[in-house]
């Protein structure tokens, strides 16, 4: 069995009425806004669009897929 480690920077902690920090493969680093329902990208000062998030999203899936070893490949009886 498997699993992936993101790389988290320490300089992405909690923030005051934000969810997260949601760290991605790609380095980026979002926070949910309940007020707005939008998810916030601190380094760029503006909420990112459900498409792009969903794009996020799918890069950690498809990581995750990519990273699934068949735990029994190894084993001979």
């Amino acid at each position: 069995m498997s699993y992936t480690v993101f790389q988290h920077d320490p300089k992405w902690g909690p923030r005051k009425g934000l969810e997260g920090p949601f760290h991605y493969p790609s380095g980026r680093v979002l926070y949910y806004d309940n007020r707005e329902g939008k998810y916030y990208d601190p380094t760029t000062d503006f909420y990112v669009e459900n498409e792009d998030v969903a794009k996020l999203q799918q890069s950690i899936i498809d990581l995750l897929v990519k990273d699934h070893r068949d735990p029994w490949q190894f084993v001979t009886v």
